[in-house]
């Protein structure tokens, strides 16, 4: 929702700050857990005045109700809240809680002092209504104001107020209401307030006061107010107490690309949602209402926008929490898992999130005798329906799953008990057979639009093949139709998926080239983008400035654009500065509405058409698709969008259109066009103008509206019908019927879905339609009935003659795409066990790494699960990050550390230093761990005595790797090694080959004092110990890790800390270019030089 009312002392807070016209304003807030000591000591006001108190939680006519006390010292408040505060009241046909108060001086003045002023913002501009007379008795308001209307890109002056909106208020009064009007409509302005009522407004000789208010702000202007606003808080609807539930899953969507919703209806309901899509969301709680199921309706909420395996998991977990954590329903209780045919979400990983949650509740779902019915269709759709069926076997869960073969609020009848539950869904192809077979079936025709032998004709070509290119002439109607098969389009982002889903289509439709000219994303360099057109490969440019773009692309008429609600109104603002360009889609969602009312007016100024925002945009069959209209090619083909019917259609929702694709395909010849307008408020277009444009083209022979709650572009229609500028047959239904039957306000999917009023309301819509001359089903559950009746009364007038159907190219499916859906397997290129980033959590050796956070494991425990893709024993993951402490630098002295250092000074960066550093790593320096321990383990193992081990060593030539010290010796040990040697005794389980190597190390230093056990042959021999005793591995997979180097990679990790430490050291002390001293070099020349002589 974009439009959310805000508190009474939210709104005065707001313009106590930004008025400039000086008004007084202070306010105390009382709640349950207020404590009136630290109130008074904030506001010590409160014991001098007397004072005003009324709850502030979005109540209207709180005076008429007796929820205000006036003129009340601070002791009387207390009292008069002692029986209200906490307690809970009906308003109207809501129950809630008393639980937030405002406290304010009470005001002494006289009737002729108030006044009332609003400003509400509409499509076209603001309105300002002022009267001169305040108060609660002001009766109609809406008749007796006076209206001062200032459009889009409009002002006011004082002037203006003063001659045309105060003037019959006393005439001392006159100045001081101008400037604070004209103040209070610039705040309103600024700070995208969207509705703004003070009544009353009391303006005594010197002072101004704001007696009562009510506000509501554009939440989506967020990103551009939040410095002004502060932390907002938009309360919920008087009788909804805000859920932490609530809280939560707005939280996820307030992090999210996607659209995640959630209102608490009845927590102890049977009947619970879990819908995709705004408008399906809807629709499902229409039906739900329409058979008797309202009061039973626990929850309304939404899933869109391509939500993540994970995010969908933790939406459908807290749904199951709520749903299973009541008391049990005699009935039992019902999950509807719906939505509509998606466009662009994989409905299958959005399905995994949910079977996660439903794997995780199964015990609780079964305690409560939930059974759960599910219809859902789009990409990946039989993948995800088919992993939705296996659950429902694995958990003794009845799960009963349907996908676009039935009506898609079907399973609400099913549930409810008043539609039979089939034993098997029609089968309807799978996606591979679909995309491979394309041949066409005439039996899925309905009965009406078969053709007869004598009345086949070729397919329409009226619409697919126009005789100009671009945008069409008009014709001798006038009418010019905005896409065509010549239509080229320009593509605002980085959108390859739905490029490559145009192409698709157009290869489809038989188009010669593809509705794509070229692509502009401003944060990337002009370069060509690869993209597939049937079966061969071309590539399209994009630019990295718009201009360039439209300058060498100059048949693109059409401009998709994919912004971000962020950037979207700056873009499409420089679209619109070309006069090339006469449609334009905007997808974003969120922008904020007065952004929206000026890209509307300038557009309409420039003749421009605006499809959008909040869309997914539409499509004209066999000629163009915006975007990811339509969905995956599966749908496409099945919704025979590939080419034209005699239906057109428009709709506010882009999941229903898509829905709307298979409902008219199924029932009559199918789509001509079809335009989603998009959930906004403000929608670019409105239905009146696409219906008209419909009305004009010869081809289209019926009408289909799909409107809903809010706003009143409806009754336009109506108006045309009424004056006989529309004439077509139009089968209409206005989704939100269910919005009256609430006991509170509930803002369903769409920004703009919200009733201001009566007339506002889908069942007065409704009405209003079918009064009209209209078909309007009963509801839409039926709605697809009806479209059927009224097409085949077309045939059976010869209004519509069947053709036959064209059987469309094979369109080849993309690799990627084939191998999501499990059609094809090829094996990896690469295998790993240890690490796994694809999912919402990165995982180390299948840990997730909160867990690993949260249970403290270091350094040591995560090398455990990378290196031995296991969790050791705390002592041995302390264990490991002793070795790389110990090891972590020796000086600058060895050879790895002078390298690092050399080459730092030779200006390299980090890593060609660290890298030099580490290349001398060997048998020589530092590389003795694995060797050690391969010797000393072989030795031991064998059974050879320590004395046997050094003897043999010695008739073999070789040294035994881990003994021996440079500076180090019996009588100056190393400490890092007694360090190490005491951890290792206290707390190993068993230490075998580190006792066989200490009694080694006495016999070589009785030799000499300095063939010490040195930190490398330490470390071998104690890994080895580790290894073989903790537990965790056999005696083959510790030998294994010994073998693969394992050993060795400590000393190099932990020397990588050193080697890095003393690059920075040089960098920090600014060492030049390092150059050995010649005294250090002993120079060997030969002395006779032998050879050829020139001489």
């Amino acid at each position: 929702m974009s439009a959310k009312a805000i508190r009474e002392q939210t709104g005065k807070e707001l313009l106590g700050r930004f008025v400039s016209h000086g008004i007084v304003s202070k306010f105390a807030v009382v709640t349950e857990n207020t404590k009136w000591d630290a109130l008074t000591a904030e506001h010590p006001w409160l014991l001098t005045e007397k004072l005003v108190v009324k709850p502030d939680q979005l109540i209207k006519r709180r005076g008429k109700l007796g929820l205000i006390k006036v003129n009340a010292t601070l002791g009387e408040v207390k009292t008069w809240l002692s029986t209200r505060l906490g307690a809970n009241v009906t308003v109207g046909k809501a129950t809630g809680k008393l639980n937030n108060f405002i406290i304010e001086p009470f005001v002494p003045h006289t009737a002729d002092e108030e006044f009332y002023v609003a400003i509400f913002a509409h499509r076209h501009g603001d309105t300002i209504l002022f009267h001169h007379e305040g108060g609660v008795d002001i009766g109609d308001v809406d008749a007796k104001a006076v209206k001062y209307d200032v459009p889009v890109f409009g002002s006011i002056s004082v002037d203006d107020i003063k001659t045309k909106l105060v003037h019959l208020a006393p005439a001392n009064k006159q100045d001081n209401l101008a400037n604070f009007i004209a103040s209070l409509f610039e705040v309103y302005t600024n700070l995208y307030f969207t509705y703004l009522e003070i009544n009353p407004l009391v303006v005594t000789k010197d002072k101004i006061f704001i007696l009562d208010l009510a506000a509501k702000l554009d939440a989506t202007a967020d990103f551009l107010c939040k410095a002004k606003w502060g932390e907002i808080d938009f309360p919920p609807p008087f009788g909804r107490e805000a859920m932490p539930e609530e809280a939560y899953i707005a939280d996820l969507d307030a992090k999210s690309g996607a659209s995640l919703k959630l209102t608490i209806l009845n927590r102890k309901g049977r009947i619970w949602t879990m819908v995709a899509g705004g408008g399906a969301s809807v629709i499902y709680s229409d039906t739900i209402c329409d058979l008797g199921g309202a009061e039973e309706l626990a929850n309304y909420g939404e899933y869109s926008g391509a939500p993540s395996e994970q995010q969908t998991y933790e939406y459908a977990k807290t749904l199951l929490n709520l749903m299973t954590s009541e008391d049990k329903h005699p009935k039992g209780k019902v999950l509807l898992i719906g939505g509509g045919i998606a466009n662009f979400t994989n409905v299958a990983a959005t399905f995994k999130g949910i079977v996660r949650a439903l794997h995780q509740f199964a015990g609780k779902l079964r305690e409560h005798n939930v059974s759960i019915f599910v219809r859902r269709a789009g990409p990946n759709y039989q993948e995800g329906l088919r992993i939705m069926r296996e659950e429902g076997s694995r958990l003794g869960v009845p799960i009963h799953v349907f996908g676009p073969e039935t009506h898609m609020t079907a399973i609400v009848g099913m549930a409810l008990g008043t539609r039979s539950v089939p034993a098997e869904p029609e089968k309807m192809e799978t996606t591979a057979n679909f995309l491979l077979d394309a041949s066409g079936k005439e039996d899925s025709l309905p009965e009406a639009a078969k053709p007869a032998a004598a009345d086949v004709q070729p397919a329409a070509a009226s619409a697919a093949e126009p005789s100009g290119g671009g945008q069409a002439e008009a014709g001798a109607t006038g009418y010019r139709p905005i896409f065509t098969n010549k239509s080229k389009a320009l593509i605002w982002g980085m959108q390859s998926r739905a490029v490559q889903s145009m192409l698709d289509f157009d290869y489809c439709c038989r188009r010669s080239e593809p509705s794509v000219s070229a692509m502009v994303y401003p944060f990337s360099g002009d370069h060509k983008q690869k993209f597939y057109w049937g079966h061969k490969e071309i590539l399209i440019p994009l630019y990295k400035n718009l201009e360039d773009g439209i300058r060498k692309h100059p048949e693109a008429d059409i401009m998709i654009s994919f912004a971000s609600l962020r950037s979207a109104y700056d873009s499409t603002m420089d679209v619109l500065k070309f006069p090339q360009i006469r449609t334009i889609a905007i997808i974003a969602e969120g922008i904020p509405e007065a952004k929206t009312r000026e890209l509307i007016k300038t557009a309409d100024e420039k003749g421009v058409t605006i499809i959008g925002p909040a869309t997914v945009g539409g499509v004209k069959p066999g000629c163009f698709k915006i975007g990811n209209t339509g969905g995956m090619l599966d749908n496409i083909l099945s919704s025979k969008l590939y080419r034209p019917g005699s239906v057109a259609y428009v709709s506010r929702s882009g999941g229903m259109s898509n829905e709307l694709n298979n409902i008219i395909a199924r029932t009559t010849d199918g789509i001509y066009e079809g335009v989603a307008i998009g959930g906004d408020r403000y929608p670019g277009s409105t239905f009146i103008q696409h219906m008209l444009r419909y009305q004009d083209d010869p081809e289209v022979k019926m009408l289909v509206l799909l409107g809903e709650v809010g706003g009143t572009e409806e009754y336009d229609i109506c108006a045309a019908i009424q004056s006989g500028r529309i004439n077509k047959p139009l089968v209409a239904w206005c989704i939100g019927t269910c919005a009256t039957m609430f006991a509170s306000e509930v803002q369903f999917g769409h920004a703009g879905a919200c009733a201001n009023g009566e007339r506002e309301t889908s069942a007065a819509k409704n009405a209003a339609l079918k009064a009209i001359g209209a078909h309007v089903p009963d509801n839409f559950d039926v709605l697809g009935e009806k479209i059927r009746e009224v097409f085949d009364r077309l045939v059976e007038s010869g209004v519509v003659v069947p053709q036959a159907e064209v059987p469309p190219p094979t369109v080849p499916m993309d690799y990627s795409w084939a191998r999501e859906l499990g059609i094809i397997r090829k094996p990896a290129s690469f295998m790993t066990s240890i690490c796994d980033e694809r999912g919402h959590e990165l995982l180390y050796a299948g840990m997730p790494i909160t867990e690993i956070f949260e249970q403290d494991m270091g350094i040591g425990g995560v090398l455990s699960l990378l290196w031995f893709q296991r969790r050791l024993p705390p002592y041995a993951a302390k264990f490991i990050e002793q070795c790389l402490m110990v090891t972590a630098d020796h000086g600058p002295a060895v050879s790895g550390a002078h390298n690092c250092i050399v080459t730092a000074r030779a200006g390299k960066d980090l890593v060609s230093s660290l890298c030099s550093g580490l290349l001398t790593i060997g048998d020589r320096f530092g590389g003795a761990l694995d060797a050690a321990a391969k010797q000393f383990s072989d030795a031991y193992d064998k059974g050879l005595i320590p004395m046997e081990f050094v003897n043999e060593m010695r008739k073999q030539g070789k040294l035994i790797m881990g003994i021996g010290h440079r500076v180090k010796s019996i009588n100056n040990p190393d400490m890092r090694v007694k360090i190490l040697r005491d951890y290792a005794h206290s707390t190993f389980p068993a230490t075998p080959l580190l006792d066989y190597a200490t009694k080694v190390e006495k016999i070589t230093t009785s030799k000499k004092p300095n063939l010490i056990l040195n930190v490398d042959g330490f470390i071998g021999v104690a890994m080895v110990d580790m290894l073989r005793n903790c537990g965790c591995f056999s005696l083959e997979e510790a030998n294994e890790y010994i073998e693969i180097g394992a050993l060795n990679g400590l000393f190099v990790l932990g020397r990588s800390m050193g080697f890095i430490g003393h690059y920075l050291d040089q960098c920090r002390l600014k060492q030049g270019l390092y150059r050995h001293p010649w005294d250090d070099i002993s120079y060997i020349m030969p002395e006779n030089m032998t050879g050829y002589n020139p001489m």
